[in-house]
């Protein structure tokens, strides 16, 4: 190897060292708050429905409600993303691929839990906002610090409602309310953390 190739080599590692240790700025208050008026939006709407709930539609009705809030509250990172840099994009899929184990698993999981008994349903909101706990942990390198206490009150969230499942089974607020007032939090934490900045 040159010494031209060494050179380039040692600023790669140097700039992915600095990109390590950087916030993302991706994710911005506004969508992320609005994802979470989706969820509060979502959980009237539903709990407004006449006929009691079902496990395969509410479960079908939460998997839409969960696309569109994913789709608002990343919004700008899509749009940022088509017209950003080489590195940008880098550290986008980074962060990206950070979350998305979790949102898989929360899939997976879905479906293993309807396919055995649908009666399992009612442990489905405590698991999902476990697994998003567990996708913001996973991102936190790339998040601001405050970020812990978003994935904390998700765990503590998901750990009270599988500890109450019997008595939410097919709440919509389970599930609204848990993910709306995380999303605020989150929200809250980007702006106070990075955007003040």
């Amino acid at each position: 190897m040159t010494e031209v190739g060494r050179a380039l080599e040692q600023i790669a590692q140097i700039h992915e060292h600095l990109a390590r240790n950087e916030v993302y700025r991706g994710w911005r208050p506004v969508p992320v708050a609005s994802s979470g008026l989706v969820g509060f939006a979502a959980a009237a709407w539903q709990s407004m429905a006449a006929p009691p709930l079902e496990p395969w539609s509410f479960v079908r009705y939460w998997l839409v409600v969960g696309t569109v809030a994913l789709v608002v509250g990343c919004s700008e990172i899509v749009w940022h993303y088509a017209r950003a840099n080489d590195t940008d994009r880098r550290r986008s899929r980074q962060v990206i691929g950070q979350f998305l184990p979790a949102l898989v698993a929360g899939a997976l999981v879905t479906g293993a839990l309807m396919r055995l008994n649908p009666a399992l349903v009612s442990l489905l909101p405590g698991l999902w906002a476990l697994l998003y706990g567990v996708a913001i942990f996973a991102a936190r390198p790339f998040v601001p610090r405050a970020s812990a206490w978003v994935g904390v009150y998700y765990w503590a969230a998901g750990g009270a409602l599988l500890w109450m499942a019997t008595s939410v089974a097919l709440s919509p607020w389970a599930v609204g309310a848990t993910f709306g007032v995380g999303q605020l939090l989150a929200a809250a934490t980007i702006y106070w953390s990075a955007e003040r900045d």
